[in-house]
């Protein structure tokens, strides 16, 4: 379980995004606690974050995630390598974010409801429903 895959996969994530996010959560396992894991989140402005020792309900909502695309994408089409799945993977996410409802957000789309509570915060407020 070393580090080098996680950091070369961090890396590839933030050349492809163009950005690093404002905080990297992951969970306590060795290869994040790494100091070379942890010093490429600082070098790249993010402030690290980890779930709880013990703490399996933390990861919950990225597991549900998680198996919310194998079921609705990655199990439902033949990948004959990586190209394919990196398509299929794509496409799936920018449903996922910008056209799936999600109940917990009346029914909105995550960029729908990020951009509410953006504009809610440009307005001074905080709300999430309309």
């Amino acid at each position: 379980m070393g580090s080098e895959f996680c950091v070369a996969a961090l890396q590839y994530a933030l050349r492809t995004a163009g950005r690093a996010p404002e905080i990297f959560n992951t969970d306590q396992g060795v290869q994040f606690t790494s100091a070379d894991f942890v010093c490429a989140v600082q070098s790249c402005g993010a402030q690290v974050s980890m779930d709880g020792k013990g703490r399996w309900m933390d990861n919950r909502f990225i597991e549900r995630v998680w198996r919310s695309l194998k079921q609705e994408s990655v199990y439902l089409h033949e990948l004959s390598g990586g190209n394919d799945a990196h398509r299929i993977i794509a496409a799936w996410f920018e449903f996922y974010n910008h056209e799936r409802p999600h109940t917990a957000l009346g029914g909105d789309s995550p960029a729908t409801a990020y951009e509410r509570l953006r504009n809610s915060q440009d307005d001074g407020g905080l709300k999430l429903a309309a």
